[in-house]
């Protein structure tokens, strides 16, 4: 039985030949290599088709210009930085309490950003950050969201009211005095 094809990840080429994909990890990897040894502003296109050992016309027909190597090299990143998001280890990946890992997920995007800066520069338009790695990271953060407002939902159902009321006799007002606090404490800079 025959299966059909299926769609390419995000950022996958589809129907690339192997040798393309093999010169395009290569000329990824050899800007990547360049940059860590020099610096975004001296890596040239020459220079990039001479570490990976193809042709610069071979790197402008993948890439069509040094912004265009550029955003391919950001979009490696972001595609690296939504994998460990999305299956890392905790507390930026799952396992982690929800606040605990939207800090960990606010500060690794900070020094993801960071750590990129010369290259998002060097991308100029194309380096723009694309709508889908826009889209996760505002999906992600929604999702947290939440698992956060589950959390601040608990107290107000009726397990832990009965627990509150029933069986440790605290007065209402208190119960409300403490919904207050929680709620303060969230939303008051």
């Amino acid at each position: 039985m025959d299966l059909p094809a299926l769609l390419p990840l995000a950022g996958e080429p589809a129907g690339e030949r192997a040798d393309a994909a093999r010169n395009r990890e290569a000329l990824l990897r050899a800007a990547a290599e360049l940059i860590e040894h020099c610096s975004v502003e001296k890596v040239t296109m020459d220079a990039v088709a001479q570490r990976a050992g193809v042709g610069k016309g071979t790197v402008f027909r993948r890439f069509e210009s040094r912004e265009g190597l550029m955003a391919a090299l950001l979009d490696h990143s972001e595609t690296e930085w939504q994998a460990a998001v999305i299956s890392g280890p905790p507390p930026l990946g799952p396992g982690a309490p929800p606040l605990e890992r939207l800090l960990a997920f606010g500060h690794s995007r900070i020094e993801t950003t960071l750590r990129h800066a010369q290259l998002i520069r060097a991308a100029g338009h194309a380096g723009a950050r694309a709508y889908a790695a826009v889209s996760f990271t505002a999906m992600h953060v929604r999702y947290l969201l939440g698992d956060l407002a589950t959390a601040v939902l608990a107290p107000l159902e009726i397990p832990i009211l009965e627990q509150q009321v029933g069986h440790e006799h605290i007065p209402l007002d208190r119960i409300h005095a403490g919904w207050d606090d929680l709620v303060h404490r969230l939303v008051t800079p």
